[in-house]
């Protein structure tokens, strides 16, 4: 399939964070922030040709939601919202000139709507835009 200018909504092996090294690297050294009701976890890497720019990771606690039922609904939902902005943290990713593996972390006790989950996804979009965009003194803050 050739991109002709227009986003691709799907979401692909390469965009999901599933070996245990490169999670480790992303829990390791990586920076993080809130944008209710998820926290994100996110890391800094190069570029890889034939790589996408913006991988994730969804994480719902079973300390939150007993019922697997429950928890990979929230990671559907979220995976979803990631899928259809995808590339705007592409976007973010190639105007700061890095790759960005991302971890979202789910922190309420209740379902979310979609409505709740897409708002935190574009607060995400804002926030990560800010923080690579402009080198900040204060970085270490999350």
């Amino acid at each position: 399939m050739m991109n002709s200018g227009k986003p691709i909504y799907t979401l692909t092996k390469d965009e999901r964070i599933y070996a245990q090294k490169r999670i480790d690297v992303l829990f390791a050294g990586s920076e993080s922030f809130i944008a209710y009701p998820l926290r994100i976890v996110f890391s800094r890497r190069e570029p890889e040709e034939g790589k996408p720019l913006a991988a994730m990771l969804v994480s719902v606690s079973k300390k939150r939601f007993k019922r697997a039922n429950k928890r990979n609904s929230v990671k559907r939902m979220v995976r979803e919202v990631f899928r259809l902005h995808k590339h705007r943290f592409a976007d973010v990713s190639a105007t700061a000139g890095i790759s960005l593996d991302v971890a979202f972390l789910y922190l309420k006790d209740e379902l979310p709507s979609f409505a709740e989950i897409e708002k935190s996804m574009l607060k995400t979009i804002n926030v990560l835009t800010d923080k690579l965009t402009k080198k900040d003194p204060d970085e270490g803050n999350s």
